[in-house]
């Protein structure tokens, strides 16, 4: 399903690499801007998407196999299930923010695990941004994909 114009295919790619690089920087900066995760993980998704109908499925420059899909879905679900077990085992709430704690409950050598003085007093929200744009990236990358995998009706067999 590949479109016919060359001056958007000469123009897709960039447009796609330039829309995942503002995806991973809001994503890096979303503990301290409007934005984070959600946000982030949408924007890397649109750049792939519009690489994925300009070019076809099967002529992408950004291709992603299904073991690839597999791998950074669980490793965004894995790592926000681990943050949230932290914080449940260390401060007594699923997700709790050991990074910053408010209520002194968290031994010192788990919050400074999470807490850089000089650097950021976000906590696990940078790690927990990062996860979440794993998730939503190839969340709604990987409906596009089967989306245009389908044949149309009564196209080829």
């Amino acid at each position: 399903m590949s479109q016919g114009s060359v001056i958007l295919k000469i123009i897709a790619l960039p447009i796609s690499i330039l829309l995942i690089c503002l995806g991973i920087m809001t994503i890096l900066g979303g503990h301290i801007t409007p934005g984070g995760g959600f946000q982030g993980g949408s924007m890397i998704a649109s750049g792939v998407i519009l690489s994925l109908l300009v070019y076809g499925i099967n002529r992408s420059p950004l291709e992603f196999s299904h073991l690839y899909i597999d791998v950074l879905e669980s490793i965004g679900a894995l790592g926000f299930i681990t943050l949230g077990l932290v914080g449940l085992f260390a401060g007594g709430f699923f997700l709790y923010n050991t990074g910053t704690d408010l209520a002194n409950i968290i031994p010192a050598f788990i919050q400074n695990i999470f807490h850089y003085p000089d650097t950021t007093n976000a906590g696990i929200i940078p790690y927990l941004n990062v996860f979440v744009g794993l998730k939503v990236f190839v969340g709604l990358s990987a409906i596009v994909i089967a989306f245009n995998g389908f044949k149309k009706l009564g196209e080829g067999d």
